[in-house]
């Protein structure tokens, strides 16, 4: 995704395989907190395209940190998180829609989805996304499911934890929709991953796919593609279900 993240602890495959079949959650929190909503809307700014590269957020200048007050922790998030963001696992035109993200929310244009960050060091308050209509939470250490997307790259999430992180927040919330961000290269690690988990669980999953390209376009087999790396946002093109 977009940003520099906390180093996060590795967890293994294995112990989400045994922790599946003997039917007993991984600890940590788990709470439905978004399904995305969007609106529809499909002309890219101007800009100069963008070669895919791994942990991008971590060299982009967008994700210098941004001068705002302090960032809520977590815990502050689950208890304060508006419920007016939490909207439904469709769009209302049946459209593909832009999403937009960030580690700076203001720099977002209004009127659209948006998605930023509930956890790592660019962690966003509540307060600061009041005005949004939608917005959809991001986890980069794989511990915080009351987020309902994953970040996984370099520095963040690793594909061991997107599989433990899926199951302890669909096993708590088994209408709930896990969305899993990662690039194109990393994509099948993602899925071996959790192709253990329960086919029930495996259907609720949304992947995000990062193709910067800089052109609007969808990749085979995702349910959002990031085509946008820019200074103040990235841009994705995402569909009804996700």
């Amino acid at each position: 995704m977009t940003l520099a993240a906390a180093a996060v602890t590795v967890v293994a495959a294995v112990a989400v395989i045994a922790g599946v079949s003997a039917g007993q959650a991984p600890s940590g929190p788990a709470n439905d907190l978004a399904a995305a909503a969007g609106h529809a809307g499909h002309t890219a700014p101007g800009h100069t395209a963008h070669s895919a590269k791994p942990g991008k957020h971590q060299a982009a200048s967008q994700h210098q940190a941004p001068s705002r007050p302090e960032a809520a922790s977590k815990h502050q998030l689950q208890r304060s998180a508006p419920a007016k963001h939490d909207a439904p696992s469709h769009h209302a035109s049946l459209k593909p829609y832009l999403l937009y993200d960030s580690v700076t929310p203001s720099a977002i244009p209004a009127g659209h989805a948006i998605a930023t960050y509930a956890t790592g060091n660019y962690a966003i308050s509540p307060a600061q996304v009041a005005d949004r209509k939608t917005v959809i939470w991001i986890d980069t250490t794989g511990t915080y499911t009351e987020a309902s997307a994953l970040d996984i790259e370099p520095g963040d999430a690793t594909p061991e934890q997107a599989a433990t992180w899926t199951w302890q927040r669909l096993h708590a919330h088994p209408d709930a929709i896990a969305r899993l961000y990662c690039s194109q290269s990393e994509w099948p690690a993602v899925q071996a991953a959790v192709a253990s988990l329960p086919a029930s669980m495996r259907s609720h999953i949304r992947w995000w796919i990062a193709d910067p390209t800089g052109v609007e376009h969808m990749v085979p087999g995702s349910d959002a593609t990031q085509w946008y790396w820019g200074q103040g946002y990235d841009i994705s093109t995402a569909l009804p279900r996700f």
